[in-house]
């Protein structure tokens, strides 16, 4: 079915191509409540990732004087920029978020076959970004927001929770989709903590991947600490890396970057 924009412009609907993932919100009332949920002021400047046909991106523009979307498909940009929108037709893995200014807003259903390396790649301009506002995939909300020593809790929890306050907005059924995905989706809201992360990024985010490539293991055999290590940090080396909290990755961080060893 046509969006409403799609029938003003006379355009036919595009065909998703699943090579970018593409399932397209059109569901009127979960557009209602993402636009709300953002709460977007005029002043605000705001940046979607993957506007696809507009669904999200008119309602946004009557809202704010300061619109732009990256989009990797040129036909979907080409229409888009057809519409006025400043559009940077690009890959959001590889685009250099870091050019627009600080306390940027970004927001947008992102592709569900690259959420998890995206979410990564967005760690990098945590320190810019005012608030970030995502439809992903229902399994991918859960493990972000997901508490110790739970099947959904990893690399992904740790990584954002350090970093981000999250929190899961509200369930989004297939239906509200074209075409309709199988999963459910959810949005959700991240905002950056003030406080930094406290030891070396580099060696958290290496002990972090590496316990969690080992995730059935014990600390004591996934974790490069020496026995001394879990006593000064009181810590049980029987433990396995999903019993221990995001602020417990940060301390064997501190531990292993302070060359106390």
């Amino acid at each position: 079915m046509p969006s409403s924009s799609q029938r003003a412009s006379g355009r036919p609907p595009h065909v998703a191509r699943k090579r970018f993932g593409q399932h397209f919100l059109h569901d009127a009332g979960v557009i209602r409540r993402i636009v709300e949920a953002i709460a977007p002021a005029p002043q605000d400047v705001l940046v979607e990732i993957g506007p696809g046909e507009g669904a999200l991106t008119r309602p946004l523009l009557a809202r704010t004087r300061h619109l732009e979307v990256v989009e990797i498909d040129r036909d979907l940009a080409a229409a888009l920029a057809a519409d006025g929108v400043k559009v940077h037709v690009a890959d959001a893995l590889k685009f250099d978020f870091g050019v627009f200014p600080q306390g940027v807003r970004i927001v947008g259903n992102l592709p569900y076959n690259i959420s998890t390396p995206l979410l990564f790649h967005l760690l990098r301009y945590a320190d810019r970004v005012r608030d970030l506002h995502f439809m992903l995939q229902l399994e991918v909300v859960e493990r972000m927001v997901a508490q110790p020593s739970t099947p959904e809790y990893g690399r992904l929890s740790v990584m954002l929770q350090t970093r981000y306050r999250m929190e899961k907005l509200f369930r989004v059924a297939p239906g509200a989709f074209r075409p309709p995905p199988k999963v459910e989706s959810a949005v959700v809201r991240l905002v950056p903590l003030a406080a930094p992360l406290g030891c070396d990024e580099r060696v958290f985010e290496k002990v972090v991947r590496e316990a969690f490539s080992a995730r059935r293991k014990t600390l004591r055999n996934a974790l490069p600490l020496n026995p001394g290590d879990y006593a000064e940090l009181r810590m049980d080396a029987k433990l396995r890396p999903e019993n221990l909290s995001p602020q417990d990755f940060v301390r064997v961080a501190r531990r292993l970057g302070s060359g106390a060893r």
